[in-house]
Parts: C-alpha cells; structure tokens; sequence
C-alpha cells in the first residue's frame, strides 16, 4: 500500500527540475524522523528548508495518519522544538518552546492535546537553555521528565545569556584535552537533570527544583551526560520513571587518550552519590569490553536494560558488541547478544513484549535493521529485515509493524512499515516522488560494482552514480571520491555535504568506492588501516581507478577529478605525490591531513594513538613509524596536478594550520592551486549560504580543468 501526499511539502517553493543542481539540494526541505502517538495512529516530523532569494529559514511540524496516509500540517513554525508524548491519552504531549517570555536563555515546557495545540497550557519556564526531553507517566499520574544543559561544578544549570562576563579572555588548563571538534572546553559540562510534573487530565504544575544525575562522579576527569558533543541517545528514563541510566567517559581515564565510557544507574528519586555503574571495566563477565559504550535503553517492561560496547579501549571503530543488563542495582548480570557476529550495530528499539531488540547495523553499503531476541548466543547470525537505504530512525507500533524513517543516495526521505519479518506494509512518503528539487532522481541511476584488490581477502565495493540523461555511448569525465574517517563508509544515503547525484549532475559519472577501513564489510577491513594510511588504502584506489578505466568504457578516466574530506583530504594529498596523482586533471582536499607529524595537534589523541599504532614521540621521525612513513609531504617533489585546498577556522579536529601548509607548499612549488577558508565552520560546512559558495567554488575548479566548463579559468 503506498500513500503520498502534497502537504508534506508545503514549505517547497521550487521550479520542477530533472537532475538536481546544488542550488536546489541546499534549498530542498529537510525531513526529520516520524515519531508516532502511543496508540500508532498517527506520527509527527519536522520539515525545513532554506530560501537563497530571501536569505532566510523556515521550518513546520507534519502530521502523517498511519491509517490513511493522509500528510497534513501539524504546527506552522518553529516555536515548538522537541514533542514528546505523555499522559492520560494517547494524544497527550508536552513539549519544549525553545525560548521563554523571560528572554534569559531558558526555555519554555507546555502541556497539550496533539489535536488542539492551540488549548495548550504553559506548565514552567526553565532558567537554562535545556534539551533533550524524555518523559514517563507514573502510576500516580505524575510525569516524570529528563532534560540536559551544562552544569557548573556545583551542579547547578548553566546560561550563557545570564552568565558574568569575565574580566579576562585568557584560558589555563593543567591537562590534556583542552578542546575538542569545534569548542573549547571549560569547568562547565553536561549533566541530565529530572523533574516532575504533579496533576493530570492535561494540566500540570513543575514541582520542586530539577534533579542533577551527573554532576559530582570525578576521578581523573569529571562525568559528563551526555558527552559533549552527544545528545539525548545517551540516557534514558524507565517506563515507570523510578529509574535513570546515563552513560559518560570513564571517570577514572583520561579524556584525550581513552575512549571507555560506563553506563550508570541511578533512582529517579536519587543523586549523582546514588548512581551505580553497569558496565564498569572488569566488573562484568566480559573483561575485554572496555571501550566506548552507547545508546542505553529499558525495555518496554522496564526490567532490562540494553545498550552497546565496543571492547578497544582506545579504538573508536571497533566493532560494537549488543549488551543486555537487568535493571538491579544488586546484579546487573550483564549478558552479549550474538557477541561474534561480525557488524556493527548502532540504533536499538525494543519489541513490545520485550523479547527482541531491533538493531540497525552497516551492512554491504547501506545501513539495514535487524531483529535479535534476548535468547540468542554468541553465534547467532541476524538476519536483515530492510535492505536499501540508511534509517535516521525507526520505531515498533502496537502492531508490531516498525515505521522506517530513511533515506538513499536519491532521496532525502522515505516513511514507510516493514513487519518484523521484514516485508513492506504501507509506503508513506518519498521525497524523490514529491519534492520539486528532488524530481527525476531515482534508483536507476544508481549501482555499485566489486573489484578485486591486493589488500584483502574479500572483494571491495564502490557506488556507480550516473548523470541525469545518462548516454551508455557517450563518455563522461570520472569524479572519484575517497571517503572520510578512515574507518567508515559511503552508504546509499542522502547527504547535503556531499551529495553524489549533485557531483554526478554536473555532468560526470561519481565513483564513491568503500576499500580498507571502510565499516559493513566485517571488523576485519575496517582494523586493516591501523599503521598503513598510505599503503592498503592507496593500493585499493588504484584497483578501483584500474577496474573503471577497463570495464566502465562510459567514464572518460582522462579527464578525471579527485575529491575529498578528512581522510578523504588525507589520501588526496597522499594521491598527489603518487602515480595515480598524474591520472587526474584536478584535486581537492576539504580539511585533510597534510604532514601526519602533526597529528597531536588533534584532540582525540586516542584516535592517534591507534591508527599509527602508538603515542606520537621522537621515534615519529624514524622511518619505521607510521607518523613518519605515511607523510605526504615526503612526497612534495612529486607534486604538479593543480590542486583546490579547503579548510575551516573551527576544525579542531585537523587544525586550519593543515590547509595552509598544503596552500603554502603547492603554491612555492608552483602547482596551480587555490584556497578556500570559512572562519565560522567546523570539520563540515553547513550554513546554506556557505555551502553554496563552497560548491560553487569547487565545481569551477573541477569543470574547468575536466573540460567540463567553457570558463577561462577555474579562479
């Protein structure tokens, strides 16, 4: 059964177009994940978009009828900033109002009927900026609620807007980790806070002050929740409200050079003194599980807890392992589900009846779900209920039908119902189908070869996408795109950064290819990069250009680009002083790593740690170090492919300092180069306006020296 509906574009104001231009990408509304009412009836999702002509945003609620399908507007605005929905109905909510009649940085709570917002009833007005609302009835008909801001060491909230302004800008810090992504960390750090809500039938009142759950844990370091720059997936709250769990960094390592995280358990009724760990190392049956935790979650029956661990300590891939707990303080009894299956997965939701855990997981190039019941042993094999596409979320109705929020390389967004044998009930909504700037995108323009590399025992895999109009006789300049990470994947989602049928459109045929260190094709491939960034990888590149150049005759390797980010920067430069640099017309590195003796420039010294297979020190400058061998600027005399640098002042993952060094280089070796700065964006770009100036930039440079443009000149 397949709905669709015009309302659910109602904030689109875009001519019909067949291919798509960037312009029409970043404009194109931006769907979030339907969330659906208690009894399954209906669900709500927000839509925005951004208009060039008018320079601003604009944003609305919709509401989806999971019985006819009908798509309507739910609330015009955006006033309304999270929904959650509770209490004596299953229209009940309350919802944050992102601002207050205060104006001091807090935030407004409101109590309603889903189907009459306009009767709704302010319940309080919080002095912090607070986000992140998870909310239970009780028994009693009390809402107990959790939320989260930042939190001075005294527990209390923190708000910039109300904060003293200090008399000094200066910053001291006496250990390590001093920043991190795209902030620099002080004194002030997350912590949940939990409320209550005394009444019913609608009408609330916030009695008392908000409970700090976190706060106060402190060893090495002090407990953060959620972790910096994390969000709501790292707590949750029990069907019951009596209990809490959140998760932090482990207290007693330190933050830069450790990725171990403990979950922990606290009363509802309690403090951060009453909170107990589950996972703490060496506290459970699985010793080696010491790395980084996520997504803790109760069951439906509220007397089990699942969530995920990886066992490095210091790897932030490795792969992630599916844990069950029972919710006692007294005995966790924490217990591995399918412990040796060989993916990774990373969303839970419970079944009603509490036997099964729904996952989703990387798995071949998309990311699909998976059912695993608490009976399964450590051999146990999941096998995938979805196939195409990458859930940004999925939820199990009363039915136990699951509605599917995702998207694909050639749509922003699909709502749909599988049951939990995997078969599809009802097609809601697809964004290609309905959206003018998305029209004429589809499947057929999408397909994905293997080919066979030196480097693994397994053949590889790469993403074909083709240009709108595409002529098998005709031939088509080659975009081929490295990923980030390393470890990671292109998975057959849609992206606004890097959005394959954008490039494709330009006129080239994209080839997204996914070699060592890329995630869905078992733990192995992904660990094979550790201390070899410029061997396997690079070698499985070449393969990939060798196997497109012999078998895809529509793809004009000649006139070739390469582009990437992260990573995806790294190995373009590392491509740049190799033979296959002489294979292309044109390069671009986004926020890449130029010299790897700068890696401890970084944060996540963990990260570091790892792929180069030990802590940075004098033996860096040995030719046996991967610091030292995997250089790309050993290579610099080789440089001579012109050559488009990109780097964001707030990238403190891989300092601007990068960016200009590698500027700098092209430049005194004479290479044709240009370079791209934006002061006000992090490792990404993305502020519409930027990313367009972003894509203009890029696409001048690539279709002018793959003979794509008539420009003059690719400045």
């Amino acid at each position: 059964m397949r709905f669709q509906s015009q309302a659910a574009v109602a904030l689109a104001t875009l001519p019909t177009v067949f291919g798509i231009t960037f312009e029409h990408m970043l404009a194109a509304n931006r769907y979030g994940a339907a969330a659906p009412n208690p009894s399954g009836d209906f669900a709500i999702y927000t839509v925005s978009n951004y208009t060039f002509e008018t320079a601003e945003s604009a944003s609305q609620w919709n509401k989806l009828d999971l019985k006819t399908g009908e798509i309507s507007v739910w609330y015009a605005g955006s006033d309304i900033s999270e929904v959650v929905f509770v209490g004596p109905t299953p229209t009940s909510i309350i919802y944050i109002n992102g601002t207050n009649a205060e104006e001091d940085g807090g935030i407004s709570l409101y109590s309603a009927d889903a189907n009459a917002l306009e009767d709704a009833k302010l319940i309080a007005s919080l002095p912090a900026p607070y986000s992140g609302l998870k909310a239970v009835q009780t028994s009693c008909g009390d809402i107990h609620f959790l939320v989260y801001t930042k939190a001075y060491p005294n527990g209390t909230a923190y708000n910039e807007a109300l904060a003293p302004t200090p008399a000094s800008t200066a910053r001291i810090y006496t250990s390590i980790y001093v920043r991190h992504w795209d902030t620099w960390l002080d004194d002030q750090k997350n912590a949940v806070f939990g409320g209550v809500l005394k009444g019913g039938n609608g009408t609330y009142s916030l009695s008392g002050e908000l409970t700090n759950y976190v706060t106060g844990i402190c060893n090495v370091s002090c407990a953060e929740s959620p972790y910096d720059q994390s969000d709501e997936s790292d707590y949750d709250i029990s069907p019951d409200g009596s209990s809490v769990v959140f998760l932090t960094k482990d207290t007693t390592l330190p933050l830069a050079n450790y990725t171990a995280d403990v979950i922990y358990q606290v009363p509802f009724t309690g403090t951060a003194k009453d909170a107990v760990p589950i996972n703490a190392r060496g506290s459970t049956k699985y010793p080696s599980a010491e790395g980084a935790a996520t997504s803790p979650r109760y069951s439906p029956s509220g007397d089990k807890i699942a969530y995920f661990q990886m066992n490095g300590i210091n790897y932030e891939s490795d792969r992630t392992i599916l844990y069950v707990a029972d919710a006692k303080s007294e005995d966790f009894n924490v217990t591995a589900l399918a412990l040796n299956w060989d993916r990774s997965p990373d969303t839970i939701a419970w079944s009603k009846d509490s036997s099964t855990i729904f996952v989703s997981a990387p798995d071949l190039g998309n990311e699909r779900i998976f059912p695993i019941p608490l009976t399964a042993g450590d051999s146990y094999v999941p096998t995938n209920i979805t196939d195409q596409g990458v859930p940004a979320a999925f939820y199990v109705l009363p039915d136990d039908t699951i509605l599917v929020s995702d998207s694909k390389i050639w749509t922003s967004r699909d709502i749909y119902t599988i049951t939990p044998e995997g078969e599809v009930a009802t097609t809601y909504f697809q964004a290609n189908l309905v959206d003018p700037g998305l029209a004429g995108l589809g499947p057929e323009d999408v397909t994905e070869f293997y080919y066979t590399s030196n480097t693994s025992e397994i053949k590889q895999q790469s993403w074909v996408i083709l240009p709108e109009g595409f002529d098998e006789s005709k031939t088509y300049p080659l975009a081929f795109l490295p990923h980030g990470g390393p470890q990671g994947a292109w998975f057959n989602s849609w992206s606004t950064r890097w959005n394959f049928k954008v490039w494709a459109d330009q006129g080239y045929v994209v080839i997204a290819p996914n070699p060592t260190a890329s995630s869905g094709w078992g733990q192995n491939l992904t660990d094979s990069i550790q201390g070899r960034w410029g061997s396997y990888p690079y070698w499985d590149l070449v393969h990939v250009w060798d196997y497109v150049n012999d078998n895809l005759k529509y793809v004009d390797t000649s006139n070739g680009i390469v582009a990437g980010a992260s990573f995806g920067g790294y190995i373009t430069n590392w491509i740049q002083g190799h033979e296959l640099g002489r294979r292309f017309k044109a390069l671009v590195t986004h926020d890449g790593s130029t010299s790897t003796l700068n890696q401890y420039a970084s944060e996540e010294l963990w990260f570091m740690n790892h792929d180069f297979s030990g802590p940075f020190n004098q033996t860096g400058f040995e030719s046996s170090s991967p610091y030292y061998e995997w250089n790309p600027l050993l290579y610099v005399n080789n440089w001579a492919t012109p050559h488009f640098v990109i780097h964001n002042d707030l990238d403190f993952r891989l300092p601007v300092s990068e960016g200009i060094l590698l500027f700098n280089m092209l430049q005194t070796k004479g290479v044709p180069s240009k370079f791209l700065n934006f002061p006000d964006e992090n490792h990404w770009v993305t502020h519409p306006e930027n990313s367009k100036v972003w894509h203009t930039e890029i696409f001048k440079w690539i279709n002018y020296y793959s003979g794509i443009s008539n420009a003059t000149s690719p400045y």
